[in-house]
Formats: C-alpha cells, structure tokens, sequence
C-alpha cells in the first residue's frame, strides 16, 4: 500500500496600486456613460463596454494562488476574486533540481543561469522571507510560499532536493 500524502496552501497575491486605480478609474467611467447613455445611446455602448473592463481587472486585481502537493506533484491554481479558478501550472517533483529558501545559499550556484522566471508567490518580502525558489527541468525558476507542512512533505519524497536552511 502506498501512502499518499496531501497539503494544501493558499497565498493571497499582494495587489497593486496601478491595478486598484485602474479598476476604480474603469469603474467609475463605466457609471458615468451609463448615466450619459439615457441620452445618447452610443454612450450606453462605451459604459457596458467600461463595466466589462472593470469586471475582468476586478478578476485579476484580486489574486490568489493555491498550491496543492499530492503524490509527488505540485500544482498551482490561480483563484480571481475568490469566484473563478484556472489551472496554471503542475509540476513533478522528479523532475525538480532543487527547493530552498529564495535567500538561501544552496541556489548560488543556479543564480547566474538564464532561466524563464514565474512568481506565484505573494510579492512581497516578509520578516523572514517565506518565500522559496523552485529550479525545475534546468529552465524554469519557479518563487512559491509554501507552508511548512508543505516543504516537510515534498523533503520526504525529494530529501536531496529540499532545503529549509
């Protein structure tokens, strides 16, 4: 029998002031051609188009990402607005080179690579940084927030691939 082990992390992604301006600027643009558009009713048409460009920043202004580690996999969901979710990535723990603290010496010798870079953490740099760095298949660098469970659980299956410094 093999044991199958399952955790769950979710990570609010810091929004930030470009994308909240935007969603109250298209917002409030989307109101003011409504009203316009009793009038004129091609304003009607760019106010239903405004309310529809606020709705999909309000999505994406208001990101969270789940991890969820089960049976050596690692996937990512991406939740908008705690109402829509998406699939963005799965990865395989074999096929990981390494998991360590983002500050962590044991990733010195990946830093100089030219490797394409996907943050799903947070963004932002807390005292102590939780964040970790994922190298996987020699060209992805992969910034996640894992919880501790979540670390002791893939050192388990990947004990020479893992770090917690």
């Amino acid at each position: 029998m093999m044991s199958e082990t399952y955790v769950e992390c979710l990570v609010k992604k810091k929004s930030n002031a470009g994308m909240v301006f935007l969603r109250m600027l298209t917002t409030i643009m989307a109101v003011a051609f409504i009203v316009i558009g009793v009038i004129a009713w091609q304003a009607l048409l760019i106010g239903l188009a405004m309310g529809a460009a606020a709705y999909f920043i309000y999505l994406n202004a208001d990101l969270e990402y789940e991890y969820l580690y089960l049976d050596k996999e690692i996937t990512v969901d991406k939740v908008m607005a705690k109402s829509k979710r998406k699939r963005v990535a799965k990865y395989e723990v074999e096929r990981m080179e390494i998991l360590a603290p983002i500050k962590s010496w044991h990733i010195d010798d990946f830093k100089n690579r030219k490797v394409k870079t996907v943050d799903y953490s947070s963004g932002t740099e807390k005292q102590p940084d939780l964040r970790y760095v994922m190298y996987y298949e020699g060209n992805l660098k992969i910034i996640l927030e894992p919880s501790m469970e979540m670390v002791k659980a893939i050192k388990n299956v990947a004990p020479r691939k893992v770090f917690m410094d």
